[in-house]
């Protein structure tokens, strides 16, 4: 039986010494395999195409049929590891609390415990006409946070 450890390690011995790190790993019913995989300079089709290849030389097909398919994360998706999290400093989330409450800012920092966004708000200040725009930086914790997302903008 194709187990996900199994294959797991087989990735990593593969990506190691390189940027690249797992973001998912499946083993469905059926041995439908799927592999999910980033890097911090951004993952190309020949990567994959270099990881597909040495699963499929390493696993026996004869042993045991499967089905395999390795890709890179999908934008729609939440992001999922730590990593990511990493990679993504800079750039503008969407993050929806497990509260139902939804926060959209620029990520500033992440570290083990949760992220920290920079948000915009027009507020209105105590002794002004109207509404002021006031930035505020906002530390979430993971433990606080049911999904988070890239939020992708044309300007």
């Amino acid at each position: 039986m194709i187990t996900q450890d199994t294959v797991t390690q087989l990735i990593e011995n593969k990506i190691a010494g390189t940027d690249m790190f797992i973001v998912e790993v499946n083993v469905r019913p059926g041995n439908v395999i799927s592999v999910t995989l980033d890097s911090e300079s951004g993952i190309t089709i020949e990567a994959c195409t270099e990881v597909h290849r040495h699963i499929l030389h390493e696993m026996d097909r004869e042993v045991e049929d499967y089905s395999l398919e390795v890709s890179s994360p999908d934008l729609s998706k939440p992001l999922q590891v730590f990593r990511q999290y990493q990679k993504n400093i800079g750039r503008d989330l969407g993050v929806k609390l497990k509260d139902k409450t939804k926060i959209e800012g620029e990520l500033m920092t992440a570290d083990e415990s949760g992220i920290t966004l920079k948000t915009e708000q027009k507020e209105e200040v105590p002794g002004k006409k109207g509404k002021k725009l006031v930035e505020r930086e906002i530390v979430i914790a993971f433990a606080d946070m049911a999904e988070a997302k890239v939020l992708i903008r044309f300007k």
